[in-house]
């Protein structure tokens, strides 16, 4: 087909695809079909770049009378804005600001480079890195009692701690959290790495009839093998937007239809495109995407991907996109559901931060979770690497229904022990570029001056070992990979293992079984990388890549099918 002629049909689709997309959250009865028509167009084989004049001044009053439908459509759905409190703006630094600003801190202490050749780099001196090396007692009540067995540690010594880590660390949950409504946006059945699959889309609706000016819906996509008898295991993964992973496509005779249709639309809205098609019968403007080649050889062992891994043992996966939940920017923080909650307002120094509002999000997507036949609900997981290590630790600590934890390099704010001073440091935690993750009360602890005074990470009443401790005694495996390869000294493996091996004493006392370790953490030395300590419900294991937990799901999925019973 010659070029021009391609060029029309191009302009053309491209143009009614965007109009299409805008068009699509609406309910125009005169437009049944926009919404099958989207994937369609997106699937259209064009091969050149320039427009013909003539088909795009037809086609300009065509979408000139779309985006007037669309127009009205939208300013029908107006919100009054006046019958609600004002949506706060703030930059981050403003809201940084406006925090330290209620807490009285006049100065903080900066944060430390993660460059080794920068003056203000990080301490790695293993010398200097324990300022206050006694942890504070996991089995000791507030009052000086000591905890000896597992009533007094769930009626009272978990809740005081759970009180220290809302307070101090992460934050509250607010009373007023509104409901979320899931429904199922898509189903497909698809094949990964030669599994068939089902593939669902879910969209966790959060009410904001309270204050509409704020909107929040949870995407989340969930995968499980369809060749598995019985629901299955299922591991949340926190990270980004979540996709199909190998979406179905239409057969052969149904892409006829759809090309049928297509070219009807494109000759109804520019009648001289007919002699085009009329010219080049065979032409088919929409074509399928390559498929599975079933006939190519397997893919290698080491290739698997995570997800792959866990289809193949017979569980599920579910990625939860954290930034449909709260952004992660301290700009964010009068939107996403901590907005929301507060109709807009700056968060109180107490309020949740960001790594609590994620735990949060993952705990309404076990709601759905628990509701789907497909999954065994008694055995869903949680996962995330980095920020979403640390999120992954604090969602086990506070949700007590996940049934296991694998916690990814997750370092300060995760496993990492708070009052160590080596690579990232309370300080780098409190500044503007993480302090969202936190609760606001979090930043005293960096304040070098101000209405409380000095205040270091040796004042924290709590720290991560106690956090880890919140989980038991369900299983929880600590993963790192070594700074050769990318897991950067940064994190302090060495401070995460210290923290790991004071936990241990929760774990035994409730039944459950440790790193086979002393409880001394200042003892206790980190084991050579790929010595994983793996025999009890807390599992260690240090591999031997960078600033992923990949190369750890061969070993944390048969110790998770092992100790979840």
């Amino acid at each position: 087909m010659p070029c021009l002629e391609i060029l029309k049909l191009r302009e053309f689709s491209l143009g009614l695809r965007n109009k299409l997309s805008q068009l699509n959250s609406f309910n125009f009865p005169f437009l049944p079909h926009a919404s099958c028509l989207i994937p369609c167009l997106r699937q259209v084989n064009f091969h050149y770049l320039e427009a013909s004049t003539p088909v795009m001044k037809k086609l300009t009053v065509f979408f000139f009378l779309l985006g007037a439908m669309q127009q009205s459509v939208a300013q029908t759905a107006v919100i009054d804005s006046s019958r609600f409190p004002r949506l706060t703006t703030f930059t981050a630094q403003q809201d940084h600001d406006h925090m330290k600003q209620q807490l009285g801190i006049r100065k903080l202490r900066p944060g430390r480079s993660g460059n080794e050749n920068a003056p203000d780099h990080a301490n790695y001196d293993e010398s200097l890195a324990n300022p206050c090396p006694e942890l504070p007692d996991a089995l000791t009540l507030n009052k000086g009692t000591k905890v000896t067995n597992a009533a007094t540690w769930m009626q009272q010594r978990r809740p005081e701690l759970i009180e220290l880590f809302e307070k101090e660390v992460y934050g509250r949950l607010p009373k007023n959290i509104p409901a979320v409504s899931w429904h199922v946006k898509a189903t497909d059945r698809e094949v990964v790495n030669r599994i068939p699959v089902v593939a669902k889309w879910l969209v966790g609706k959060v009410d904001n009839s309270q204050y509409p000016l704020i909107s929040v819906e949870i995407n989340m996509m969930l995968v499980v093998p369809a060749n598995v008898k019985g629901p299955v295991p299922v591991l949340m993964m926190f990270g980004g937007r979540p996709v199909f992973p190998a979406p179905a496509q239409p057969s052969p005779d149904e892409m006829d239809k759809l090309n049928a249709a297509f070219k009807t639309m494109m000759i109804s809205a520019d009648p001289p495109v007919k002699a085009i098609f009329d010219k080049y019968p065979a032409y088919q403007p929409i074509t399928r995407l390559a498929g599975p080649n079933f006939f190519a050889p397997a893919k290698a062992e080491a290739e698997l991907t995570p997800q792959e891994r866990l289809l193949a043992a017979g569980w599920g996966y579910c990625t939860i996109e954290t930034n449909s939940i709260q952004a992660d920017n301290g700009a964010g923080l009068t939107r996403g559901i901590i907005g929301l909650c507060n109709q807009g307002q700056p968060r109180k120094p107490d309020d949740w931060g960001t790594l609590r509002a994620w735990a949060w999000g993952a705990a309404r997507g076990l709601d759905y979770l628990e509701t789907d036949p497909l999954v065994d609900a008694r055995k869903v997981g949680i996962e995330g690497v980095s920020r979403y290590g640390k999120a992954a630790l604090v969602t086990m600590a506070f949700e007590p229904r996940f049934a296991v934890g694998l916690i990814g390099s997750s370092g300060k704010g995760g496993t990492t022990l708070h009052r160590r001073v080596f690579g990232e440091a309370v300080e780098n935690l409190a500044g503007g570029g993480e302090y969202h993750w936190m609760a606001g009360n979090y930043l005293r602890y960096a304040a070098e001056e101000g209405v409380s005074g000095k205040k270091t990470g040796c004042d924290l009443p709590v720290d991560s070992h106690e956090l880890i401790a919140l989980a038991a005694p369900r299983p929880l495996f600590i993963s790192y990979g070594i700074p050769e390869k990318g897991d950067a000294k940064w994190l302090d493996q060495t401070g995460s293992y210290m923290a790991v091996i004071a936990a241990g004493s929760v774990y035994k006392l409730l039944g459950g079984k440790d790193l086979g370790k002393s409880n001394d953490y200042r003892m206790e030395k980190i084991p050579p990388v790929l010595s994983g300590l793996l025999d009890g419900e807390l599992a260690w294991r240090q591999h031997d890549g960078g600033h992923t937990d990949a190369p750890n799901f061969t070993h944390f999925i048969p110790w998770a099918n092992r100790v979840l019973k």
